[in-house]
């Protein structure tokens, strides 16, 4: 078996490998080999075969017209009345316009949903998903708001509209496992897609998830994705990757996956964090309500960084875009003293 490769990602001085996929801040120097069922082997980089270090190295494309050298905030807008997080309260299109008004001064790209994918959550009706996103795209538009926008659908015709009413690429939680045809769609409109993992559909992922290798099957899985993403004539260049953390997935699950999060840089391709106030965060953090889980949202988006995540998607999108101002002041610090 081939192995897979996990950059060991180190930031600050004394800077002594390159950059961790183009990024600015985030180095390498050492990686782990991983095997399934193997002790893991701890190997210089510069040992690495080249195609293995530019994998790991090499900058990843732009995104919407936005480079990746340095972290990207994805600011969620959630237009549905039943989220786990915020239901409801963007659900108008004058509170979805106002809201998308305050982020596009902290966010890179807005990334808008129609329907619930919390555990539990039923599946919403296309054309009701469509009423919802496709108008407040239209309204943000409207408004003059310019920022990339991200359609957050599983399904090919909701995402058609919210690309004719003027977004810029697509984020689909369910890889294209739900609705093949959104594939199509990707490659025929060449716009940028996230693909992410997940165990099960939303109503029942959460009941008894389980792996034999957290880490192996989910890395498996987004390879398969993308070679069919491909297959359906996606370049590459226009995939995003997602470990999908609270899809499908207990606590334990979760917290390996962020603890090796750089081993998905072994795909070569951008890596997207969405934790924002999620079930675990209140579980070790101990906040029932979503709203108050800001403070631990923002400790595993720092941690995302420290191993190279290009793109953080996130409610609180003010409070991130500080953290990150000030981890990014620190960092320069020490390679300025170093």
């Amino acid at each position: 078996m081939t192995a897979r490769l996990q950059a060991i990602a180190r930031i600050g001085a004394p800077y002594t490998g390159p950059s961790l996929a183009g990024s600015a801040d985030v180095w390498c120097d050492m990686v782990l080999s991983r095997r399934r069922d193997e002790p893991v082997a701890q190997v210089a980089l510069a040992d690495c075969a080249e195609p293995d270090r530019a994998r790991l190295t090499a900058p990843r494309p732009s995104l919407c017209g936005v480079s990746l050298d340095r972290p990207r905030i994805m600011g969620v807008l959630n237009v549905t009345p039943d989220s786990f997080s915020d239901g409801g309260d963007h659900a108008t299109l004058a509170t979805a316009v106002t809201r998308a008004r305050q982020m596009a001064n902290e966010a890179d790209i807005l990334d808008i949903g129609g329907e619930s994918t919390r555990p539990g959550a039923s599946e919403v009706p296309i054309d009701e998903e469509i009423r919802r996103t496709a108008r407040a795209i239209a309204a943000i538009r409207e408004a003059g708001i310019t920022t990339p926008i991200s359609i957050d659908t599983r399904k090919a015709r909701v995402a058609e509209a919210a690309l004719d009413a003027g977004a810029d690429m697509v984020n689909d939680v369910a890889a294209f496992a739900f609705d093949p045809e959104l594939a199509d769609l990707v490659a025929e409109r060449d716009v940028p897609v996230c693909l992410m993992h997940a165990q099960g559909q939303p109503e029942t992922m959460q009941d008894d998830p389980r792996y034999d290798d957290v880490l192996f099957e989910v890395m498996d899985f987004l390879e398969d994705r993308i070679a069919f993403a491909q297959s359906r004539g996606i370049v590459r260049e226009r995939i995003v990757t997602d470990p999908g953390i609270g899809f499908g997935k207990t606590l334990e699950h979760n917290v390996t996956l962020l603890r090796n999060l750089s081993l998905l840089h072994d795909l070569g391709l951008p890596i997207l964090l969405g934790v924002s106030r999620k079930r675990f965060i209140g579980s070790i953090g101990q906040a029932a309500d979503a709203k108050d889980r800001m403070a631990g949202s923002l400790a595993v988006a720092l941690h995302g960084i420290q191993h190279g995540a290009q793109i953080l998607r996130v409610h609180d999108t003010y409070e991130t875009r500080q953290a990150i101002r000030l981890q990014q002041a620190m960092m320069e610090r020490e390679q300025s003293s170093g």
